[in-house]
């Protein structure tokens, strides 16, 4: 589950009533340590650009806030953090995560983002910068890599004002239209990195689900658990099937030799398994054996085996 949350504002580094200077200075701590380390390390980009200096990044987000109060957000902080799963299928090496990483806050996460204020706004009408960190001391996940925003309070033209915290929902009447529905959001980039990815998140890693799991009414989170307990015995099912998948090419014959082994429940508290053998004479006794369960483990020849024949007994002579 990707995990995105929008820093509250305080008075320490997260504090966006002033400059953005401080909490730059946090953002490039990282690179300090890897630089002694001498390992490889990523620079703040934007939308089309990377390697930005970090006095670029503090005049740009700083000099655009017009008609804004002295006391009012400057700019916001947003964490992009992929969950372990979804970071093995953006890349290998921390160089190629980091790539994918930019890709994603490109091309999905900043362009829902304008799209969900209902402003008409597209990605270029952003103005933000990333950091990418690889820090793995805030999590036991090996791979931890995460991105770091900051997102000016104001659009590009330093016109519109666009705030991702507002409880205004796409409004259309009164003194503040548009508005910013977080739960949209989250669910139109899980979305979009299944696309970019084509990857396709299970539903107990879906945003949807935990969300429900969350903050949904007892009778939507039971439904949820009845689909998942569905789900799961059509995948059992499916498993069992194609473990049952003979080759029942030879139909002159029709006999095939497959062992099975099923569970023995003769012996109570024993988890063992017998294996026994059967001859399928025809695709009807092939269904039939479809519907013997629970089914443990199937055993299969590479080539057709036949029954061998009992051998016959040789006659003793008789001793005259």
């Amino acid at each position: 589950l990707m995990h995105i949350d929008f820093a509250p504002p305080s008075n320490g580094t997260y504090n966006n009533a002033g400059s953005s200077r401080q909490l730059a200075n946090y953002l490039e701590h990282e690179d300090f340590e890897r630089m002694e380390k001498g390992i490889y390390t990523e620079g703040f980009f934007n939308l089309t650009n990377d390697n930005i200096y970090k006095s670029k990044l503090i005049k740009d987000i700083d000099s655009n806030i017009g008609q804004l109060l002295k006391t009012d957000a400057k700019f916001y902080a947003i964490h992009v953090s992929p969950s372990e799963k979804e970071l093995q299928v953006m890349g290998n090496t921390e160089q190629e995560r980091a790539k994918a990483m930019k890709r994603y806050i490109r091309e999905v996460f900043i362009p829902e983002y304008a799209n969900n204020f209902n402003k008409g706004l597209s990605a270029s009408d952003i103005k933000f910068y990333g950091k990418i960190h690889f820090d793995h001391n805030r999590s036991d996940n090996e791979l931890n890599m995460h991105c770091h925003l900051i997102v000016s309070r104001k659009d590009q033209a330093n016109k519109k004002k666009l705030s991702p915290l507002t409880n205004q929902r796409n409004t259309k009447k009164g003194t503040i239209t548009g508005g910013f529905d977080r739960v949209n959001l989250f669910r139109q980039v899980e979305l979009g990195f299944d696309k970019v990815f084509d990857y396709n998140h299970q539903q107990t890693e879906s945003f949807n689900y935990h969300n429900t799991m969350k903050n949904g009414s007892i009778l939507e989170q039971l439904k949820l658990q009845e689909e998942k307990f569905q789900y799961s015995e059509r995948k059992t099912e499916n498993n069992q099937k194609k473990t049952l998948s003979f080759n029942l090419e030879n139909k002159k014959t029709g006999y095939q030799a497959v062992h099975i082994s099923i569970p023995n429940n003769t012996k109570q508290g024993n988890d063992t398994s017998a294996n026994q053998s059967f001859i399928l004479e025809n695709e009807s006794t092939f269904n039939t054996l479809l519907s013997i369960t629970p089914l443990r483990t199937t055993y299969f020849t590479n080539h057709e085996e036949q029954i061998p024949k009992p051998k016959k007994k040789k006659k003793k002579g008789h001793r005259w």
